[in-house]
């Protein structure tokens, strides 16, 4: 049975499917999740039924293409309702994402109203004298976050099975009826990491684990100590909010193809205001890389352009009644007219002083959006606006990348930003690649690093006419010049802060832990060595975040009679955290240095 036939079930229900259980059922749950796993499924209209045996069936009934109550889960055996399987379908269907926000309408700005189940809110106290602090429901539901996610790195992956998910569910779910929206999606994203894990995803990374559990702990612990607009932040939006801007004149930069793994495609848009402000106009829905391509060529859905999104990454627009979210992404509600107008090439104003700013401006506003940690409502854009000297192909252990020379000396590598054959961006890539020497003006997407790193999204066209959108645009061997024209030399590239940093080594303990768990981690040994190492480095911090790791995992009291006490899972957990997020700000540092330009560099001829 593959998963995705099945259809997703709300968090709740699954949480309530597993806590109604008894506990010697409980003990047989993650087995029946991979005995249903084997069974046929098939689907009529609503209704997906599973093959339990010859002689009973398994019905899940989801009406709108969710199940949203456990009644909605019936099963034919004899100890249903009871029975492990009703609970063994639940755990093994996706989660249900929340309700689609409604997508363009400017946001109001007092909060929503609160669920049935919550107690009455508390009066608003005066933001002039004491700021908005969470109230007790709200730290009890974080605390409840903290509470799954500290057993599941305690558990590790192969340990956190359907029992400890549903935990996460059932907090997910408390989280977001006390309108924590940031916590609750983080805790759903761990469950639905912990799926993948368990079940061999291909597509599974172990530091995208990682990230989840470092952002569900950090958020869990900040609401409880945070006030005021901070507070607002930890908190989240359930809805993107849209807010007005009046008129703007705008001008196309590119267009780039959608893919994500969940199977949806479409496109991005990228265009910029009179201001140098980036917005994006984007059209994404179920369909994958086919509809991706079929949509570069439609309309835009913004006011009465006739524009198809291939246009407007090349031509301008006049928006009147514009409503942008803190992203940049540009509404499209009743109220806003745009109109074609002249578009800029990006060699004139106002596209051009987007590549006049600094090399390590540019970085260090890309790494404050692309921080594993970042606040999802901060705003900001993550792409590097360069020109480049193409220096040729370089092969590296995950393929083959094209290195080029840009200001200050600072060698970039260039990778795809998308794999897919039906894409052009890497038969573009390999072609730019045979053409060293080449002078271009490119736009790329920030790699967080410990060296310079983009994934290449547009370019100028090497002739010098038009640009070329290289997920969607293919180029020509006839576009390039002569592949013998000489090769502009270019300085060596010193060793940045980073280059032979120790901090792998912690790195490489908090990642042990995540799929081991608390106790493999507390058998590795002693680190004295390591941290002695990273100390020389000049980390001390780090060194003593190692220790102090390694012996809360390690650590085991007893009591006076000699008797193991149970583990300080709630300690480790804060040990963890604090490595984590350590390691993360470190790499983000070591990241902007890479892109300082060097000392004696020899400037890189801009385009004309």
């Amino acid at each position: 049975m593959n998963a995705d036939r099945l259809p997703p079930v709300a968090p709740e229900v699954t949480a309530t499917l597993v806590e109604d259980l008894s506990p010697r059922l409980r003990k047989r749950l993650d087995a029946a999740v991979t005995k249903l796993g084997a069974r046929p499924v098939h689907r009529d209209g609503d209704t997906v039924t599973i093959a339990v045996d010859d002689d009973t069936e398994l019905r899940l009934h989801a009406p709108g293409g969710v199940v949203a109550t456990a009644d909605a889960i019936t099963c034919g055996c004899l100890l249903a309702p009871a029975c492990v399987h009703r609970a063994a379908a639940a755990c093994a269907a996706p989660t249900a994402d929340p309700a689609p926000e409604p997508a363009d309408e400017p946001t109001r700005a007092f909060p929503e109203p609160a669920s049935a189940t919550d107690p009455a809110p508390a009066p608003a106290p005066d933001s002039a004298s004491s700021p908005e602090v969470a109230s007790p429901a709200q730290r009890g539901a974080a605390d409840a976050l903290w509470s799954a996610g500290a057993a599941v790195l305690e558990a590790g992956v192969d340990g956190a099975g359907a029992v400890a998910q549903s935990a996460l569910l059932r907090a997910a779910h408390t989280a977001r009826l006390r309108h924590l929206p940031r916590a609750a999606a983080t805790a759903l994203s761990v469950v639905t990491l912990l799926r993948a894990a368990r079940t061999g995803d291909p597509s599974y990374r172990t530091a995208d684990l990682v990230t989840a559990l470092a952002e569900l702990l950090g958020t869990a612990h900040r609401v409880g100590t945070t006030s005021g607009a901070e507070l607002a932040a930890v908190r989240g939006r359930v809805r993107r909010p849209y807010s007005p801007d009046g008129s703007l004149r705008l001008y196309g930069l590119f267009t780039e193809p959608v893919v994500t793994d969940s199977g949806h495609g479409g496109v991005r848009t990228w265009v910029a205001g009179a201001d140098g402000r980036l917005f994006t106009v984007g059209d994404v829905a179920p369909g994958g890389v086919g509809r991706a391509l079929g949509v570069a060529d439609r309309a835009v859905r913004l006011g009465d352009s006739a524009l198809t999104h291939r246009e407007l990454g090349r031509a301008g627009l006049a928006v009147s009644g514009a409503t942008v979210s803190p992203d940049g992404r540009l509404g499209a509600g009743k109220g806003v007219k745009a109109v074609t107008a002249r578009g800029a090439a990006w060699t004139e104003p106002p596209l051009a002083a987007l590549w006049e700013t600094p090399l390590s401006e540019q970085a260090t506003r890309a790494l404050r959006s692309t921080s594993r940690y970042a606040d999802p409502d901060g705003g900001g854009s993550d792409l590097l606006f360069l020109d480049v000297e193409l220096l040729g192909a370089m092969r590296e252990s995950g393929g083959t990348c094209l290195l080029a020379l840009c200001e200050g000396g600072v060698r970039v590598r260039l990778t795809v930003a998308d794999d897919d054959p039906a894409l052009a961006h890497r038969d573009n890539l390999m072609l730019l690649a045979a053409a060293p020497g080449t002078r271009l003006r490119i736009v790329g997407r920030l790699v967080p690093a410990l060296h310079p790193r983009l994934t290449l999204l547009a370019c100028s066209h090497p002739t010098g006419e038009g640009t070329i959108d290289l997920g969607l645009d293919r180029l020509r061997r006839a576009d390039l010049p002569d592949p013998a024209a000489p090769v502009h030399p270019a300085p060596p590239q010193p060793g940045g802060s980073g280059a032979h940093s120790p901090l792998y080594l912690l790195e490489r303990r908090v990642e042990q832990t995540v799929p081991a768990g608390r106790a493999a981690l507390g058998m590795l040994g002693d680190v004295t060595a390591e941290a002695r190492r990273i100390r020389r480095a000049g980390l001390p911090t780090a060194a003593g975040l190692l220790t102090a790791l390694c012996a809360s995992a390690a650590r085991r009291d007893r009591d006076l009679f000699g008797r193991l006490l149970p583990a300080d899972t709630e300690g480790f957990a804060t040990h963890w955290l604090a490595a984590a997020r350590y390691t993360a700000a470190v790499a983000e540092s070591l990241c902007a240095a890479a892109w300082e330009p060097a000392q004696d560099a020899v400037p890189v001829r801009g385009l004309t």
